[in-house]
């Protein structure tokens, strides 16, 4: 069953008609399949990765490396959840090696990326020290290469 997933995952367009035939088995069967996946809270969501450079919307995305000091009988999952819920942030994961969490947030700008730090992440009790790095170009990002040739775009190739 992993390859329906591996299949959604690398293109959640593709019809259970089309997975059915390339996994040879019935699309009734394969609905089912996936409808329990998504009750199971194995399939979260179905996303679309978008170059924002090529639109007029103005995106910064931040990497920001968090020391937190875990807490008793929770560890680091507390602290995590209060860093999460905050809308600004559209990844955080708990990481090995010299920084607890790596936490990606999304702004309109440089400036309003370093407030939300300044003033909502680094002043929580258990963060001990952050550190901020700037998206300066995206090349790949969820697998999909960003800088595509025209003759990519339009043979279709870049899926």
């Amino acid at each position: 069953m992993n390859e329906i997933l591996e299949l959604l995952e690398k293109n959640s367009r593709i019809t259970t008609e089309q997975m059915a035939v390339m996994l040879e088995m019935s699309e009734t069967e394969l609905k089912a399949t996936i409808a329990k996946f998504e009750e199971d809270g194995i399939i979260l969501g179905y996303n679309t990765t978008i170059n924002w450079d090529l639109t007029d919307k103005e995106v910064v995305t931040a990497l920001i490396e968090v020391k937190v000091t875990p807490q008793r009988g929770e560890g680091f999952d507390r602290v995590a959840e209060r860093i999460y819920r905050f809308e600004e942030v559209h990844d955080c994961y708990l990481m090995s090696g010299g920084f607890d969490l790596t936490v990606i947030v999304e702004g309109k700008t440089m400036k309003e990326v370093a407030l939300f730090v300044a003033e909502k992440l680094a002043p929580l009790e258990s963060v001990v020290s952050t550190g901020t790095h700037f998206v300066l170009k995206k090349y790949k990002d969820k697998g999909i290469v960003f800088e595509k040739t025209a003759k990519e775009v339009k043979e279709g190739l870049f899926l």
